[in-house]
């Protein structure tokens, strides 16, 4: 009997492979430390606050040059794009058909003068006469009505002669500004057109020195400025030409200085913006009507809440920053960023000087868990030149 138990157990084994293995012991893991993180305090600190706008250069004084009198192009005086100086010859018409219209005028002038004198010396001969009753009052009045229509003829004749002379004059065009001419899209021999209506374009001019900077503000940006000049704290632009400075996009600091001399007097509806306008002097011909540049304007001196750009970190459509409580938990803070100054970013609102932020080892916290913090310290960089 037991040898047939001994068999049995033997076959069971063969057939059930393992069943003589203990259980596997449970295994706890082994619980991770807090990932380390380096807090600090906000920089705390009196700056002062530049507002950047993107606009465009324009020339304070733009000409399309126009023919008044219409003819045969005679002669080109200039290059295209020299700079050229107020009452600079450009082009010359040809000459005589006007010449001749002024020689014309001149003898009706002269016709109309001798006309005039004969009726003068009728009106001085019936004078005597009519005293002596030889001749009528009428008759008399006759030859004095002839006398003033000979004097309104020699008017006539004289205006005549001054119109005729000003067109002469109109042949040679001259620059009415002092700036950079273009090219001219019209070659010597060709008729243009002159007059009011239809005249030929013969070149633009467009003044650089000094040089407009056009940009625009917000309705935001225009309610900062006011309330800031009503607190005394800033003077409105309007009032006093608040000083400004442009970089252009291949520099990395604002050297063109300038200064606030036009706010427009109404938002535009569509938009929601307001034209602001700068003058810059450009007596290196540098700036060019046309060109981009980044413009900065003072936007007042506070107290201001200052930390590294790294520190910020997006959700979605907002800003957060990383805050550390006392027992090391993660808690988030949405903020409204302002402007970088010495290289820190300046938090207008969602965090206190007191806070505990995380400044370095974003990526390793996530909100409620634990971190081991470790005290850092902010501090500003090199400022940037005003």
């Amino acid at each position: 009997m037991r040898s047939l138990v001994f068999l049995l157990t033997l076959v069971l084994m063969a057939v059930l492979p393992g069943c003589d293995e203990q259980p596997a012991a449970t295994v706890t893991p082994k619980q991770s430390p807090p990932p380390p993180v380096t807090v600090a305090k906000p920089l705390k600190k009196h700056i002062t606050e530049w507002d950047e706008f993107t606009g465009r250069f324009q020339a304070v004084e733009t000409v399309d040059v126009r023919a008044r009198v219409s003819g045969f192009l005679e002669k080109t005086h200039f290059r295209d794009g020299q700079i050229v100086k107020k009452g600079d010859l450009l082009f010359t018409i040809d000459k005589r058909p006007f010449q001749i219209a002024v020689e014309q005028a001149t003898a009706q002038v002269d016709q109309a003068q001798a006309q005039l004198d004969l009726a003068n010396s009728d009106v001085e001969r019936a004078r005597p006469l009519l005293e002596r009753r030889t001749i009528t009052g009428r008759e008399f009045e006759s030859r004095e009505a002839t006398a003033r229509g000979a004097l309104a003829s020699l008017s006539a004749a004289r205006a005549q002669l001054r119109n005729a002379q000003l067109n002469l004059e109109w042949t040679e065009v001259t620059s009415p500004i002092a700036g950079r001419i273009s090219d001219t899209p019209v070659d010597v021999g060709n008729l243009i057109s002159g007059g009011q209506n239809g005249a030929t374009v013969l070149t633009r001019i467009v003044s650089l020195d000094p040089i407009h900077f056009e940009f625009e503000g917000s309705e935001a940006d225009y309610l900062k400025y006011m309330r800031l000049a009503r607190s005394g704290q800033r003077p409105s632009s309007r009032d006093r030409a608040n000083p400004v400075a442009v970089r252009l996009i291949d520099e990395s600091d604002f050297r063109h200085r300038g200064k606030m001399d036009f706010v427009d007097n109404a938002l535009d509806p569509k938009s929601g913006t307001i034209k602001g306008r700068a003058i810059f002097d450009n007596r290196d011909s540098l700036l060019l009507p046309g060109m981009f540049g980044r413009l900065r304007v003072f936007g007042g001196e506070f107290d201001a809440i200052l930390i590294p750009d790294d520190a910020i970190a997006s959700d979605q459509a907002r800003k957060i920053v990383m805050s550390v409580t006392s027992d090391g938990s993660v808690t988030p803070k949405v903020v409204t960023l302002g402007p970088i100054i010495d290289g820190l970013r300046v938090i207008r609102s969602g965090l206190s000087e007191n806070d505990q932020i995380i400044i370095s080892g974003v990526q390793r916290a996530r909100p409620g868990q634990k971190v081991k913090p470790e005290l850092g310290k902010i501090t500003a960089g090199t400022p940037q030149a005003n």
